[in-house]
């Protein structure tokens, strides 16, 4: 199936591995890349010096295209971008908007720029800038997420800009890309969806959680870093969102140290990234705290395997997800399943 997406990026199929934080790790990008989609490696959970190290055993397992993701507003980000070009990787993704000089240097080099937005004038600015395409999220997606549905957004940047336009959030199957296709995008992608495969080294207990989750398991809270954020319940949740101003200040602190040391960042720069998260928003000290250190609480359940002192980001399709087929096996069955679906079509000539 040729679509914009697949003559862009050099993909067999239309579909995108997002990049998930502790979970988009080497393994599963690979699988995803040999599978057909287009694999996007995780970069903001690791140093410099393990992001390169990934990509050379991403480029080991598959000789097909792939991305990395990275956050636009990283202190290191220039340093993540040269890794990016000399290792020659295809795509680069984006979870915030990267500026108009990012833009033009990884385009000046040949790298494919794909940010994910999750608003009609993001989407505008960024193709103004000279993005390549964009990932619209609607609310329904894990993690960060906005109140405007996938169904509802995505026709609106379709209309808004000239450039390929792929859906993410509820999408797990054929019928989800044939919608997609006909609200114009040029393909979609999916998290949940890739993260709940054999391929995926998040630990069995948690995923054997996400598979016993219904939809209404599935909750978006401010408690863990002041924003929207889509995610299963979990005791720790509960507890987040029972906790004073005091307690969520002394575990913000133990879980930024915690991060610290694992990543090698300095008290600065914590507090730092965590301001950039801020996006404008009025945020307690503990919510910048934690908006630095999210990352530790993903690793908690997504590396780690304790439900109970880990988020566990999740997209509402969580709630219809039910097996745990590799990536090739995913990828066959939505594309069997998109080509099925157009051909029961009702047609008019």
């Amino acid at each position: 199936m040729e679509t914009a997406l697949t003559k862009l990026v050099g993909v067999r199929h239309p579909l995108v591995q997002t990049g998930m934080g502790w979970v988009a790790g080497p393994r599963l990008v690979s699988a995803a890349a040999n599978a057909g989609a287009l694999g996007i490696l995780a970069s903001a959970t690791m140093t410099t010096d393990r992001l390169r190290a990934a990509v050379r055993e991403v480029t080991s397992r598959t000789d097909a295209p792939f991305g990395v993701n990275l956050r636009a507003d990283a202190g290191d980000a220039a340093e993540r971008v040269r890794i990016i070009i000399d290792e020659g990787v295809r795509v680069a993704s984006f979870a915030l908007a990267p500026s108009r000089e990012l833009i033009a240097r990884l385009k000046d080099a040949g790298v494919v720029v794909i940010p994910s937005i999750g608003a009609r004038r993001h989407a505008e600015k960024v193709a103004s800038w000279g993005a390549d395409a964009v990932i619209v999220q609607g609310g329904e997606g894990g993690g960060h997420t906005g109140e405007v549905a996938t169904s509802v957004l995505l026709p609106q940047v379709v209309d808004a800009v000239d450039i390929p336009v792929i859906a993410a959030g509820g999408f797990r199957d054929g019928r989800g890309l044939v919608a997609a296709l006909a609200y114009g995008a040029a393909g979609i992608a999916m998290g949940t969806r890739f993260l709940l495969t054999s391929d995926s080294t998040v630990p069995d207990a948690v995923k054997a959680r996400y598979l016993a989750a219904t939809v209404k398991d599935i909750t978006v809270t401010t408690a863990v870093d002041g924003l929207p954020h889509r995610m299963l319940r979990s005791e720790l949740v509960d507890a987040l969102e029972r906790s004073g101003r005091v307690a969520s200040l002394v575990r913000a602190v133990r879980h930024a140290a915690a991060f610290r040391r694992d990543s090698g960042m300095s008290w600065a720069q914590i507090v730092r990234d965590g301001l950039a998260m801020k996006h404008g928003k009025e945020l307690t000290w503990s919510q910048v705290l934690l908006a630095a250190n999210t990352p530790m609480l993903l690793k908690g359940s997504m590396v780690d395997g304790r439900t109970d002192l880990g988020v566990m980001a999740s997209g509402q399709v969580a709630g219809l997800i039910d097996d745990l087929p590799s990536c090739a096996e995913l990828v066959t069955r939505v594309m069997s399943e998109a080509h099925s679906t157009l051909q029961a079509l009702p047609r008019t000539d």
